[in-house]
């Protein structure tokens, strides 16, 4: 119980929830506003997201004892934003069952563990190597914003690597807050922190939103959020099964869509945070930091916006710095798992390299595009190069 407690475990929590929050909150805004919402329904939007991620979280952690962390549908949000405007709010939140419903059946079917389960550690490796990287490299972009506060952050990373493994996040953490808030950097928070309370929305089943919403926000979430974050699970070594976790967080979307929660998905980048070497040595025992990370998006959830504008009111260049310190150990690991097989190391840089580009085709992104093209060279040089050796 008192391990539970740890500084270390803590730290971590929040900071997956602060990059969370700080780096797309502001776009789950931007996408109830683009959906007509109110005050109340865009407050209502925060408490969904936040609850759903919260409850799912720690009920699929402590039943599996394995850091499984569920998020929003980042890229589902952005396209939300832009798809929204015009459609009805019954429409639209007919269009999150919807797309809910094919996110469930994908899990109960099995169809996408029976996919993933043929894609070769390497590849998962590179694949979440590659979408980690930027937020690796943004930790030196940082640098160049804010030279006093990044630089402070890194010297003491690298201090506490060495001296005080188990407490590297908090003491990072902690130095950029302390110089952001010495420096006047944190931004006045002017929110009324009372408790939200949900608004329930009436779906209604337009056709075309269906098509047009419904089924370009399940294939965005399925590609760009839970390929990814399957790729993450395995990655470091957790073997829970992909099928129900597919499954839950289609149902938590099922469940809260009237309320505003428009996806969930199983998360990528602040899961590696909480699934890092930093956090504990051993795989087995870092499982407590997403509980953590369920409690402060809970928090979250039931306090809404007030929430959401503290963690926005972080600086920019600590929430990048502490996020690309805190993947250094993940990216370096997975780098290694992809390339240390000489007859996969083709087609794992392959996948590396198409998902860091970050490119979009068919409104698809980078991470989907490059396990196909991985997949294509790993399955080219299996069965077809042997032949034509022959």
């Amino acid at each position: 119980m008192l391990r539970f407690f740890s500084p270390g475990y803590i730290a971590t929590g929040f900071v997956a929830v602060l990059v969370g929050y700080a780096g797309a909150g502001a776009i789950v805004f931007q996408a109830a506003n683009a959906a007509g919402a109110t005050p109340d329904q865009i407050s209502s939007w925060l408490w969904a997201v936040g609850i759903g991620m919260g409850v799912s979280s720690v009920g699929l952690t402590l039943f599996y004892r394995q850091p499984i962390l569920i998020a929003w549908s980042t890229p589902g949000a952005a396209l939300l934003a832009t798809s929204l405007p015009g459609v009805p709010m019954g429409d639209a939140i007919g269009a999150f069952i919807f797309s809910s419903v094919l996110l469930t059946l994908c899990g109960v079917t099995g169809l996408f563990e029976k996919i993933m389960a043929f894609v070769p550690q390497s590849l998962a490796s590179a694949l979440l190597a590659a979408v980690l990287l930027r937020f690796g490299l943004d930790a030196f972009v940082a640098l160049e914003a804010d030279v006093l506060m990044v630089g402070a952050m890194v010297v003491v990373f690298l201090g506490a690597k060495q001296f005080l493994p188990r407490y590297v996040i908090p003491l990072t953490l902690l130095t950029g807050v302390v110089i952001a808030f010495s420096g006047d950097q944190i931004s006045p928070i002017e929110a009324d922190f009372a408790l939200t309370w949900p608004v329930f929305v009436m779906p209604s089943f337009d056709i075309p939103t269906l098509i047009g919403v419904g089924i370009p926000l399940f294939v965005v979430t399925m590609a760009s959020q839970n390929v990814p974050g399957i790729a993450a699970l395995r990655a470091h070594g957790y073997t829970a099964p992909t099928s129900p976790l597919i499954g839950w967080s289609g149902f938590t979307g099922i469940v809260l869509a009237p309320f505003g929660g428009f996806a969930f998905n199983l998360a990528a980048i602040t899961a590696a945070l909480c699934m890092s070497p930093d956090v504990h040595p051993d795989p087995a025992k870092r499982y407590p930091t997403v509980l953590w990370a369920s409690f402060f998006y809970a928090l979250a959830g039931l306090f809404g916006a007030a929430i959401t504008a503290l963690f926005i009111a972080f600086p920019a260049p600590l929430v990048m710095a502490i996020a690309g310190l805190a993947l250094l150990s993940t990216i370096a690991n997975s780098l290694e798992s992809a390339l240390k097989h000489e007859p996969e190391r083709d087609a794992a840089i392959l996948t590396f390299a198409v998902t860091a580009s970050g490119m979009t085709l068919l409104s698809v992104g980078a991470p989907f595009w490059g396990l196909i093209i991985g997949m294509c060279a790993y399955l080219f040089k299996k069965y077809v190069t042997p032949s034509r050796n022959a």
